[in-house]
């Protein structure tokens, strides 16, 4: 038997005003379609469920049996109508953020709370994302916005706010033979590294892998793998056991620089660029509205574009704190 919610809403309505004429008004249907469609559930239900003459309609034992079930089936109905209502605003409101690991810098603070001015209902849901994906989650849809290390793949897919550019570092175990640099202001030239071993990220991460180990800066000469990496654990594992050396962010020097591992600037290599990603076409509010939050704390210009930045310019020298252990991940 296969009866639909509408009939059963027109048996509730002529079975509480036991009146064809006035149920037709309230349901705003005409009384022969509404008498038509009583006769249509009956014979579903192989049951008369009114008694009808000129004067009165009254349900019979059939009509009396079925009427709690049907008002039950109708509320139940009306619950699940108002669960899909609320489960659609909730992911219109709902921005998933994608980062292989925490950005730090205080930028997801930052981010939610001008992000929150602008759209009061909005619902920011982080998600991390495997390193081998550098869009974060962009580039399958699984992630609305992103927090990526430029270049992405793919770059003229995206929209890039940059929202922060720092030198980059050499992470090296406390033992090797150019951690003296890391006292006082000293720095290393990045031709100093170019026979090094050196961590990698997974091949899947593309341009990426190859701006981490700074081929633009080795004048063609191969970099030296020394193992492929794809956690921030894993990096500082592999700096600390003497499997190879990683270029970082000083944003993200808390990270590694601990125990047996330390971070020294490096001269000869473009800055690093952490930005926050969308992908072209998706005009949404809430991305509208992150990207523009996202802009508002950027230190650089308010767009740009996601392809790599020419390597010419030397980072500048600066030295990391060396806390005892980070609190929080921040990423490469």
């Amino acid at each position: 038997m296969d009866v639909h919610g509408r009939d059963l809403r027109y048996f509730a309505y002529v079975a509480e005003e036991l009146s064809f004429t006035r149920a037709a008004e309230r349901l705003f249907v005409s009384q022969p379609a509404l008498s038509k469609q009583i006769r249509m559930l009956e014979k579903q239900v192989g049951a008369e469920l009114f008694t009808r003459d000129r004067r009165t309609v009254r349900l019979t034992s059939a009509g009396e049996a079925l009427l709690p079930y049907a008002r039950r089936m109708l509320e139940v109905w009306r619950d699940a109508e108002e669960a899909v209502g609320r489960a659609r605003a909730a992911a219109a409101d709902t921005l998933v953020i994608g980062m292989s690991t925490s950005p730090g810098r205080g930028l997801l603070p930052a981010l939610r709370a001008r992000l929150l001015d602008r759209v009061p209902q909005a619902r920011p849901v982080l998600r991390q994302v495997n390193w081998a994906d550098p869009s974060a989650g962009l580039a399958d849809g699984s992630s609305d916005v992103a927090f990526v290390w430029l270049p992405l793949p793919d770059g003229d897919r995206y929209r890039c706010v940059v929202v922060a550019e720092e030198p980059r570092l050499v992470a090296l175990p406390q033992r090797h033979p150019l951690a003296a640099r890391a006292e006082g202001e000293g720095a290393v030239d990045f031709a100093e590294l170019l026979d090094e071993p050196f961590l990698a990220l997974p091949p899947e991460a593309g341009p990426l892998r190859d701006y981490w180990l700074a081929l633009d800066a080795r004048g063609g000469r191969p970099a030296r793998i020394g193992g492929v990496v794809g956690s921030a654990e894993e990096t500082y594992e592999g700096v600390a056991n003497g499997q190879g050396v990683a270029l970082l962010a000083v944003g993200n020097a808390p990270l590694i620089v601990r125990d047996e591992v330390i971070a020294v600037p490096v001269r000869g290599v473009s800055p690093s660029r952490l930005a926050v990603a969308a992908r072209r076409g998706d005009e949404r509010a809430l991305v509208a509205a992150y990207l523009a939050a996202a802009e508002a704390v950027s230190p650089a210009r308010p767009s740009l574009p996601s392809r790599p930045a020419s390597a010419s310019r030397p980072a500048s020298a600066t030295r990391p704190s060396r806390p005892s252990r980070p609190s929080r991940p921040s990423g490469r």
